[in-house]
């Protein structure tokens, strides 16, 4: 819109309405008529609002884009773009990435209700017929404009109570995570893992389809904890399930059992692949080096070996999922009292 067509008087800074000033509104008066539009911007500056003038439809739509009014007061009678549908375009654009709640007042120069019904019924949100009142026009505009003030707190409102929702959201999610997760290892902790186990086992015995639990134990971990601190045991375990993790997929469920037991939970896992990853798991462990340095003293690289049982089902005894976990230990158990760093299977 050219600075020739286009006039906009700067007067006090805007005013949250629904606190009672409407001081530095804006109002986009739109009318081929420039006698009218000068007569209303006149009787209307002395409420010290802000004003934009437009002559035709589509300067209308370029003054609502590039100046956000706070009211759209439009004649009905336009050359190009009528009233009727610039109100229809502005009330079809109402989103927050189109023009907005622009609430619309049309004036008309047709008497009767059949043209004040048929310009409400298009959305337009009040309706004068000409010649009208200055008195009542100026009422009808301070009750849009608060309106507008109203509908501009409420999406305010709601967008404040969106982004509360969604910091709500994510404070959710993070206690949930914590809540299943090992404080030091940061694998499922216990409890989650019961879960995850019972619903895997329903699906597993639903399908026919066949599950695995692996439990690992760390050999002689006392002996680390007493040699080397509790610290160094701490991060032997942190180790220790990172390698595991790290051999295993990630459908798998692997958790801190407790101790220096961790469990992992295979599904559509056969006996055959659940033992080579057992295989994998253990090579792992016994790959590993641990530097341990202490003041004085020169470091020292140490290592450790661990066990591991493996059952599967559908297998012999294993009818419940505390059947299958216990399966499990029952072959730790025979690992370790065959010599450790050793995978051991329950038999079929």
């Amino acid at each position: 819109m050219s600075p020739r067509r286009t006039r906009t008087l700067e007067v006090a800074r805007r005013v949250d309405p629904v606190t009672g000033s409407l001081d530095g509104k804006l109002v986009l008066i739109a009318d081929d008529d420039r006698a009218i539009v000068n007569r209303i911007r006149e009787h209307l500056a002395e409420k010290k609002y802000r004003f934009v003038e437009a002559f035709d439809g589509t300067q209308v739509l370029t003054a609502l884009r590039e100046h956000k009014p706070d009211l759209l007061l439009m004649d009905v009678e336009m050359p190009g773009l009528g009233g009727v549908e610039v109100c229809r375009i502005v009330k079809a654009n109402q989103s927050e990435t189109g023009f907005g709640f622009v609430p619309v007042i049309l004036m008309t120069a047709r008497s009767g209700k059949t043209a004040k019904v048929e310009g409400l019924e298009l959305g337009a949100d009040d309706y004068l017929t000409k010649p009208f009142d200055l008195l009542e026009l100026s009422a009808r505009v301070k009750s849009m404009l608060r309106l507008k003030g109203l509908q501009d707190a409420l999406v305010e409102k709601n967008r404040e109570l969106d982004k509360a929702n969604r910091e709500l959201d994510q404070k959710r999610q993070e206690l949930l995570a914590l809540s299943r997760t090992d404080g030091l290892t940061g694998l499922t902790n216990r409890r989650h893992f019961e879960e995850r186990l019972l619903a895997e086992f329903t699906r597993s015995t639903r399908y026919r389809s066949p599950l695995s639990c692996l439990l690992l134990d760390i050999d002689h971990f006392k002996k680390v904890n007493d040699n080397w601190g509790h610290p160094f045991g701490d991060l032997v375990l942190k180790e220790v399930a990172q390698v595991t993790r790290k051999v295993l997929r990630d459908v798998d469920v692997l958790a801190r059992y407790g101790g220096e037991e961790l469990v992992a939970l295979l599904p559509e896992t056969s006996r055959e692949e659940a033992f080579a990853a057992a295989e994998r798991m253990r090579a792992g462990v016994a790959s590993l080096r641990l530097p341990f340095s202490a003041p004085g003293k020169p470091t020292v690289d140490v290592r450790c070996t661990a066990s591991i049982g493996v059952a599967t089902y559908p297998g012999p005894g294993i009818d419940a999922e505390s059947a299958l976990v216990s399966a499990a230990d029952e072959c730790l158990y025979a690992a370790k009292q065959n010599g450790r760093n050793q995978v051991q299977q329950h038999e079929h």
